[in-house]
């Protein structure tokens, strides 16, 4: 089968395209026929060595796929050619991948595999942000950091979804238009002082932040939180990791909130199914698209992870396979 294999860290130019030997059933997870693969800021870092897991080199990265069912153990509840998608932790950039059974889902008949490869990581990890981590309930205000990105335009749907209303925080005008179509009530441009234009837009602040920035916003979303809010730490895309003065957190009565969705999923093994079926019915009633600005076939992806890492995918970018023979 092929793969895009990872030979050293020296980020996507380091990938290889290989051929490999088929997968074999092990009897603990399901083999997925790829027809479509997510591109993430994680699977960009894996390449560099600059995220959390290092595997052993040479290794094929990739996390995000949508496909069909190849291969399922007896009573599993899946069975040849069952449309999916799926989170794998690695192994994502080939034609056919292995993955857990706790990470599966089934895709709703009105969901095409483009689309399903794009509501795994980023939304799952904005729904258990928002929802588990953040508590955040209808009628309260979030605001979203990186609103254009593929993180925070999911966050800006999956907020809507819940019933809040969504301030989204954009880099520039530019970005506005990818916010706005992802659904935002306001958009606000990050720059120095942000802080006040939303405290003056909702009335005195928001009740939730979302923050996969870090940097030096982090600290200034702080000052946008009415007391008993909460900010969900979900990453450090701009840059350095914030240094917070936890007195800031005490004056105030906020919360600050760790978000690490995969690392979770052993804990929590009915995760990924119960937020499926959320992240579901929020599709079905149109709440949810993915903002899919980018689209790229097999060979080129690291073309696609270059072009994540210069900043010029609004959204989400997705990689299109070929049927198997």
């Amino acid at each position: 089968m092929r793969a895009l294999q990872l030979q050293r860290y020296d980020g996507p130019t380091a990938l290889q395209a290989v051929e490999l030997d088929d997968l074999e059933p092990d009897g603990e997870t399901v083999l997925i026929d790829v027809q479509a693969i997510g591109i993430n800021y994680p699977d960009l870092l894996i390449t560099t060595g600059k995220y959390q897991l290092k595997p052993e080199l040479p290794f094929v990265p990739g996390s995000e796929v949508s496909g069909t069912i190849a291969w399922a153990p007896g009573g599993s509840g899946w069975s040849e050619g069952d449309r999916v998608a799926a989170f794998v932790w690695n192994g994502g950039y080939a034609e056919r991948v292995r993955a857990p059974l706790n990470a599966v889902l089934r895709l709703p008949d009105a969901m095409d595999f483009r689309t399903g490869a794009a509501t795994i990581i980023n939304y799952h990890t904005v729904h258990f942000a928002l929802s588990r981590r953040g508590r955040l309930t209808a009628g309260e205000t979030v605001l979203v950091l990186g609103a254009a990105g593929g993180i925070g335009s999911a966050a800006v749907q999956v907020g809507k979804g819940l019933g809040a209303r969504v301030v989204a925080g954009v880099a520039s005008e530019e970005q506005a238009a990818a916010a706005r179509e992802a659904g935002a009530d306001d958009v606000v441009v990050l720059t120095d002082g942000f802080s006040a234009q939303v405290r003056e837009l909702t009335g005195g602040g928001v009740d939730v932040v979302l923050d996969p920035l870090g940097d030096w916003l982090f600290g200034e979303a702080l000052r946008a939180i009415v007391p008993e809010g909460r900010i969900l730490v979900v990453g450090f895309a701009a840059g350095a990791i914030p240094q917070l003065g936890v007195n800031r957190l005490l004056l105030k009565n906020v919360d600050a909130v760790g978000v690490a969705w995969g690392a979770f999923l052993s804990l929590d093994p009915e995760l990924m199914a119960r937020a499926g079926r959320d992240i579901a019915t929020m599709h079905e009633r149109g709440a949810i698209r993915p903002l899919i600005s980018a689209s790229f076939d097999f060979d080129h992806i690291p073309e696609a992870l270059e072009t994540l890492a210069a900043g010029r995918i609004h959204g989400k970018a997705v990689v299109e396979l070929s049927p198997r023979p």
